[in-house]
């Protein structure tokens, strides 16, 4: 008998098959002696759509709300039923005594097996492949130690409940919002409390009312000291003329006397290993990648070149069971401009400390670490190699001391004002020379400081370095200077503050947290400003319309706590949904009676030439376009120009389509070229042609029968 491997991916399948010496290719499957590997393409199977369960939900309508099936069903996803009859098709073989689910090693690759084999309705025994890494040796070793399924049946349970809950509350708020307010508004379980922290932040910048202050700094020659009050005082005056008084003084005095002199010894211990939030965290700090660029990227690393262990872990630390790997691990990644920094700690034997290796805060899988893959850095794209940099320094920082240095603090008295200052002197640059060459060095800001992470005087000045100093010495007082600053806002959250509340508020999972924020750019509730997440008019109006209690964060959480429990075994599943459904049915009722008005933020100044109505300024992938806010009119028209294959004669670059009184014409937009279309092909559009325009006009959306009547009209008046 053989067993059937399920993979999530063809390419994942691929190199399972190879390691276990499958080498039969068929068209959904690879065969072997002993297995056969086959794939999901991600989710094969779903949770029914309402239409499924009775056809008047294809139709959007408030009152037909709560939609709460007694049973949730199955159904296969058209767009991969192909792959799912296959999957089928090799369950049903008489030669096939055993299943192996090896798919992702979490709570959504559960789901994607445990669903279809829900569909085969697979009753043979199943066991479970749980493996960290994609290396050859990571498969094989997870191959020997395979777990009876049964053991994940939590789990599923949790992915369950998630997927059902996501269903029940998405579904039936957006509807509910949606028909209410006859406005596409989408709402969620995890998004709108996202939303709800994007737009507090945002009332608290508009309630923030800045005020100017003063301070004062005394120049030494060498070092610069700050003016304070007295101690403990934040060396802000609130008046001018206090800051202006303070220096005069200062100066006047001519010399200042040290009267306190403190040098104490600090040490920075090396920073934790990756989790995956974390790793999203700094790769928008340092490399300007969004979180889901960071987690498409990883994923790359860890499935393609295999460089990398598994990406959606919530682990800063290792597993005891890796400590005998670490050696080999680090003479892998002693390469290139990390050849230096790794062989200097395989000279002797690591430091492995409870700060790296701690079994007990171990999940499901370990930190994000190098595997023991040789590593081609050539054979890396310019994102992967900049992430894969942030991983490996990370790693190889795991292994040196901490970083020492002596802080000395000086307090001085000059003509009665008191004067501060701080210096460094670096004794063991310890981890920090690992990231002495790297354009990704570390930083400890934190990005959701009221500052924006801007960094004040005073951490400035900790820098400098001071001049050998006594207690009782006079030093002549060079200069003093006032500064005028203003105190300002809480900074906009960035993609990386953003993912670090949503992980203190226990939103999502690090596996969703991406996501959630990619949902919300996608839907027009938030945008990008730079480096900034920014609420749009209709995410603004979004959280108004929607009921208060989904806006918390707290109620979220505790959900998710609750989902943890379910796929640890000690949560109760069933009263958690029973929970869910209440929870809509209530909030169905509140958005019923709601007596607030929806105004479209984005309003045009053209009307539907099908309905008459206002038409909307929306963003679609070819750029800007009018939307007609009637749902089911569904008039849509892009705003771009066309750009055809037609070169201008002058700059050679593309010319767009226009419509004059006279009929269509060409224009350069860089020349201002014009030329008429006339009949070059015989009054003959050709199809490639038709296409290009079909796809230009309709923006990528379904076309309406409006649309392609004008297409037809457009095309036609072409050929004449």
């Amino acid at each position: 008998m053989k067993a059937l491997v399920l993979a999530e991916k063809p390419s994942v399948a691929k190199e399972i098959a190879r390691v276990l010496g499958c080498t039969t290719k068929h068209k959904s499957y690879i065969e072997g002696p002993g297995y056969v590997v086959t794939w999901a393409l991600g989710h094969l199977v779903t949770l029914a759509e309402p239409e499924d369960y009775d056809g008047k939900y294809k139709t959007w309508n408030l009152e037909d709300l709560p939609l709460l099936p007694a049973k949730m069903n199955l159904k296969v996803m058209k767009e991969t039923s192909h792959q799912f009859r296959a999957v089928s098709q090799l369950c049903k073989r008489g030669d096939i005594g055993e299943l192996i689910i090896a798919t992702d090693a979490g709570r959504e690759g559960e789901l994607v097996a445990r669903w279809i084999m829900e569909l085969v309705h697979w009753r043979k025994p199943f066991k479970r492949l749980w493996i960290s890494s994609q290396t050859d040796g990571a498969i094989k070793e997870g191959f020997k130690r395979l777990k009876p399924g049964k053991e994940y049946d939590a789990l599923y349970a949790s992915a369950v409940c998630r997927a059902e809950a996501d269903w029940i509350i998405g579904l039936n708020m957006t509807r509910a919002l949606t028909s209410k307010y006859n406005a596409q508004l989408a709402a969620g379980r995890v998004q709108t409390p996202t939303l709800a922290m994007l737009m507090e932040r945002e009332r608290e910048i508009a309630d923030f009312q800045s005020q100017p202050y003063w301070t004062v700094q005394a120049g030494f020659g060498s070092f610069v000291a700050q003016w304070r009050e007295q101690d403990g005082h934040d060396g802000r005056a609130w008046k001018k003329e206090r800051a202006e008084e303070a220096a005069a003084k200062a100066i006047e005095a001519g010399t200042a006397k040290v009267l306190k002199l403190r040098t104490a010894e600090r040490s920075e211990p090396h920073p934790q290993a990756y989790d995956l939030t974390e790793l999203q965290r700094d790769a928008n700090r340092k490399l300007g990648f969004s979180a889901k660029q960071t987690s498409n990227v990883l994923q790359k690393l860890y499935e393609a070149h295999k460089l990398v262990t598994y990406p959606r872990t919530d682990s800063r630390y290792l597993s005891s069971d890796m400590v005998p790997s670490l050696k080999g691990r680090l003479e892998s990644v002693a390469v290139g401009p990390y050849a230096a920094l790794a062989r200097k700690l395989l000279r002797s034997q690591l430091a492995v400390t409870k700060r790296i290796v701690d079994d007990s805060k171990v999940t499901d899988h370990h930190a994000i670490i190098p595997t023991e893959q040789y590593v081609n850095l050539g054979a890396l794209s310019s994102d992967e190699r900049r992430l894969y940099d942030l991983i490996v320094r990370r790693f190889i920082s795991l292994f040196y001391g901490p970083y020492r240095y002596d802080e000395t603090s000086v307090t001085l008295e000059a003509g009665g004002q008191r004067l501060y200052a701080k210096g460094k002197t670096e004794k063991d640059k310890g981890w920090r020379e690992v990231y002495q060459d790297s354009h990704s060095s570390h930083h400890d800001e934190d990005d959701d400081s009221d500052n924006g992470g801007s960094r004040t005087d005073e951490e400035r000045q900790q820098a400098q370095l001071l001049p050998p100093l006594t207690e009782g010495q006079s030093l002549p007082v060079k200069s003093t200077g006032v500064k005028e600053q203003r105190t300002l806002p809480p900074a906009r959250y960035t993609e990386a503050s953003l993912l670090t509340r949503m992980e203190k508020h226990g939103l999502g999972t690090p596996a969703t947290r991406a996501d959630i924020i990619e949902k919300l750019l996608s839907t027009d509730t938030i945008e990008r400003t730079r480096n900034s997440l920014v609420p749009t008019g209709k995410g603004k109006q979004l959280i108004e319309l929607v009921v208060d209690e989904l806006r918390s964060p707290e109620l979220t959480a505790k959900w998710e706590q609750e989902l943890e429990r379910i796929a640890k075994g000690k949560g109760d599943a069933s009263a958690f949904m029973k929970g869910i459904r209440q929870q809509a049915q209530k909030w169905i009722g509140e958005v019923k009676a709601e007596t607030k008005e929806y105004k479209p933020h984005n309003l045009s100044h053209s009307n539907c030439p099908e309905c008459g109505k206002r038409m909307l300024e929306v963003k679609g992938k070819r750029g800007k376009a009018l939307q007609c806010p009637d749902r089911e009119c569904g008039y849509r028209r892009s705003t771009e120009p066309i750009l055809l294959n037609k070169r201008c004669p002058q700059c050679h670059k593309k010319m767009e389509m226009h419509d004059g009184k006279a009929g269509k014409y060409a224009q350069c937009r860089r020349c201002n070229v014009i030329e008429m279309l006339g009949d070059k092909n015989g009054g003959r559009v050709n199809k490639r042609e038709q296409q290009k325009l079909i796809q230009q006009f309709s923006d990528n959306a379904p076309l309406t029968n409006s649309l392609a009547d004008k297409l037809k009209a457009a095309l036609e008046q072409k050929s004449d």
